[in-house]
């Protein structure tokens, strides 16, 4: 199965000088616990909910910060005719819970996450990837030590 056939199509995207406040308003609005981040037509970033509540309210900073200053600008994406079940591998050896999808030009067209591998993969290759994403560690992890 190919990622086009189980990703979600409706994606909104937040600017980087866009505020946390508006990002966070716009999860709410989309229900949703992460955005793509774009500026000049071009995916730079992603921002999610722990983003938010880790990177910018634990150390201080205001509802007005600039979603620049807290999202992840190290940008990890799939494309649309990547079969499901390596993207799924993928996420688990990278842990990310959502992964932007990009045509062949680089233009976002979708994102994919856990609950649409879990309803479209074979269930051990989902729970291998769920497994790898909740594994202590990694270079998402914002602990500090």
């Amino acid at each position: 199965m190919k990622v086009s056939e189980a990703m979600s199509r409706d994606v909104r995207l937040v600017a980087p000088d866009c505020s946390l406040r508006d990002a966070a308003r716009a999860m709410a609005e989309g229900d949703v616990g992460a955005l793509p981040v774009g500026a000049d037509d071009r995916l730079v970033g992603m921002i999610t909910d722990r983003d938010i509540a880790v990177r910018a309210v634990a150390q201080g900073l205001g509802p007005e910060t600039p979603v620049r200053d807290v999202m992840s600008a190290d940008v990890k994406y799939c494309y649309e005719h990547d079969e499901l079940e390596d993207v799924a591998e993928n996420m688990g050896e990278i842990q990310v819970r959502r992964l932007p999808v990009v045509n062949q030009d680089k233009r976002l067209v979708g994102i994919v996450s856990t609950a649409d591998l879990a309803c479209s993969v074979n269930p051990s290759k989902t729970g291998q990837a769920v497994a790898g994403i909740s594994a202590p560690g990694g270079s998402h992890c914002q602990a500090t030590h």
